[in-house]
């Protein structure tokens, strides 16, 4: 039974991770994947820790795959770091209801992302290098795209998975 409990695990993290990658890529035919201001599809997928932890993995790893097309070994780093962080506190804060939605879960990826990526953004690739503004800059752009996605296409989503009943 604990083998059968294992595969349907991995599977669902494989699926998540798989349909992470796939959606950023599809992102990336309009140009919103990559670089400072971005619209990635695939974070409104940041969400599915509320339903399981299969999720976690699954958010990680296929962001490491998906930023592999970046090209950039910082971003693969960063990136997968703050998916992970995000995806913890997620699954952490998922029992926290606001009218019977989780609303304060869909923050995390919001936050990290713009605290992580922010300081990537201003670190490594501004010409000033790191400096307070280029930080600030950086994560309200992140932040932005973050929150238009986990929230815009995240609370819409999270009713559908409910009402579907698909976790």
């Amino acid at each position: 039974m604990q083998n059968k409990k294992t595969i349907h695990y991995i599977c669902i993290s494989a699926i998540i991770a798989a349909a992470y990658v796939a959606l950023t890529f599809f992102s990336n035919l309009f140009g919103l994947a990559y670089g400072p201001i971005q619209f990635r599809v695939s974070e409104v997928l940041t969400i599915l820790p509320v339903f399981t932890p299969a999720a976690i993995p699954g958010l990680t790893v296929g962001c490491f795959i998906a930023n592999i097309a970046s090209f950039n070994a910082l971003d693969m780093l960063f990136g997968t770091l703050a998916t992970l962080i995000a995806a913890l506190l997620t699954y952490w804060l998922r029992d926290i209801k606001l009218k019977g939605i989780p609303l304060l879960s869909f923050l995390p990826p919001v936050i990290v992302n713009a605290v992580i990526i922010g300081f990537e953004i201003s670190w490594f690739f501004l010409p000033e290098g790191l400096s307070l503004w280029g930080f600030v800059i950086s994560a309200i752009e992140v932040g932005i795209g973050q929150l238009v996605i986990c929230y815009g296409l995240g609370t819409p989503f999270y009713m559908l998975i409910k009402k579907y009943k698909l976790f």
